[in-house]
């Protein structure tokens, strides 16, 4: 097994904090409403939304994926840290055994915060990845946290 770790930030104009509650206390109302396209339902399979909570995530008709399952093995909500683990899910195909994301919510002066991202792709083998894919995966990230940069920027009570 290999590991190929990628970082990304992110600066967005709203706080940490309601970035927080949005995209991860609240994700499963949230992220379907604010962007329909691209997630249809978030669901809990087991626990109860804290550490070891297993969630399944549905994709919309907008992604090439159906849906995943991930793991959650950090929810810091004094320090604003999350981490969870892709155990299933279509994007695994054969050549990955999971992917580990840490995302870092971190003020950076008043109103705003910067989105500290790791991802750990641990693959089968000494696969290799197709850069490309994981590029192109990271913009569409990057496309997600502005939507809903401009949904709290737009409903400025959303998450206060």
């Amino acid at each position: 097994m290999g590991v190929k770790t990628y970082t990304k930030e992110c600066e967005l104009g709203v706080s940490a904090s309601r970035v927080f509650k949005a995209m991860v206390l609240d994700d499963h109302n949230f992220l379907p409403k604010v962007l329909p396209q691209g997630f249809k339902s978030i669901d809990i399979v087991h626990g109860d939304g804290g550490v070891g909570t297993i969630k399944q995530i549905n994709f919309g008709e907008s992604t090439q994926s159906k849906h995943m399952k991930h793991k959650i093995d950090v929810l810091d909500k004094e320090n604003l840290v999350y981490k969870y683990t892709l155990i299933e899910g279509d994007m695994l195909g054969d050549k990955l055994e999971r992917i580990v994301y840490e995302v870092k919510f971190v003020p950076v002066s008043h109103g705003k915060c910067c989105l500290k991202m790791v991802s750990e792709y641990h693959t089968v083998g000494n696969v290799e990845l197709n850069e490309e894919e994981i590029k192109s995966g990271k913009e569409r990230a990057m496309g997600m946290f502005k939507a809903i940069e401009k949904y709290l920027v737009d409903n400025p009570t959303a998450y206060a």
